[in-house]
């Protein structure tokens, strides 16, 4: 069997599979981003999903042949990663686990572990191709100053939009009563409380935003529709750069994927993004996600172990996808 971890900024997702293409078990917990969680709480998510997912298909740790564990921020700090390599041998038998960004996550479910490139817009957002036998990444570089077209992003947008619309620097939409309403705001300018008070959002906090932004643009609001436009224009930049990076021929068919939360507001993102992928790499084509990230962690562990699902075992695993 083989385990795949999928950490989030949000969730983690922990699925385990066996070679025939069978789900064994699914566990979601809490957050593997580090940076807000602590490493203490990196390894309690592990300890309680390993355990959780174990139990659930009434196995034990050595029935499992390989694990990969997707993490956030993963590669991003060289100080810290020997620490974050070593956090799952708490749970996990050392040598028979490899730890990676969550990126190849959402690259190996959307397609299958094959040659393409996934762009991910979930907390964060950052995308990761392979092509013959190369791989590359682009964006994630943080909240602060990169995840363009990501939740944290689109809910920053929304924020500043909220701000023009209540002091009169933009036309009032639909997106300023929502806001009010939803967020029990006496005041516009209680709003700063729930960013920089004493129970500040922090970034998954933020991004829980987003959902309201997307709300704003369904009740036809154009400036929060507007939002969805950019974010769509962010992200097809990630996947170009990448597919630069990866050397991939201007002649060359390649696939294109999507996985993240984003992606759930459907044609906001999607036919923006389909319209300006065509305009700025023409041999690309937009596939829908084959399978769930957390699947796609379980299907690299299972590639790492040199014992990759055959066509048939994929085949059994598609109508298991959620």
């Amino acid at each position: 069997m083989f385990l795949g971890i999928d950490g989030g900024g949000t969730k983690t997702a922990f699925t385990l599979i066996d070679g025939e293409g069978q789900v064994r078990a699914r566990h979601v917990d809490g957050s593997l981003y580090h940076p807000e969680v602590g490493l203490d709480g990196v390894a309690a998510v592990l300890q309680r999903g390993v355990q959780a997912t174990l139990q659930a298909a009434a196995c034990g740790i050595d029935d499992v042949a390989f694990s990969f564990v997707g993490m956030p921020c993963h590669g991003e700090d060289s100080a810290l990663q020997a620490q974050l390599d070593a956090l799952p041998a708490a749970v996990l038998p050392a040598g028979r686990y490899r730890c990676g960004n969550d990126m190849v996550c959402g690259w190996a479910g959307s397609l299958g572990a094959v040659d393409g490139i996934n762009i991910v817009a979930g907390t964060g957002s950052i995308a990761y191709g392979e092509w013959q036998g190369r791989s590359a990444r682009a964006g994630g570089w943080g909240e602060l100053f990169s995840d363009e077209g990501s939740a944290y992003w689109i809910a920053r947008e929304g924020l500043a939009l909220f701000s023009r619309m209540s002091d009169g620097r933009a036309e009032a939409g639909p997106l300023l009563a929502l806001w009010r309403d939803r967020l029990q705001l006496g005041d516009d300018l209680d709003l700063c409380a729930h960013l920089y008070g004493p129970k500040a959002a922090g970034r998954s906090g933020v991004a829980g935003f987003a959902p309201l932004v997307v709300e704003a643009a369904e009740q036809g609001d154009p400036a929060a529709r507007a939002i969805f436009v950019a974010a769509a224009a962010q992200l097809v930049d990630i996947i170009v750069a990448t597919a630069r990076r990866l050397g991939v021929p201007a002649n060359a068919a390649l696939s294109v994927s999507y996985s993240g939360g984003v992606f759930q507001s459907q044609a906001l993102v999607l036919d923006p993004l389909r319209a300006l992928l065509a305009g700025q790499l023409p041999q690309a084509r937009l596939v829908t996600p084959r399978f769930s990230p957390s699947l796609g962690a379980a299907l690299q562990a299972a590639r790492l172990a040199g014992r990759p699902l055959p066509a048939a075992a994929l085949a059994r695993l598609e109508p298991a996808v959620p």
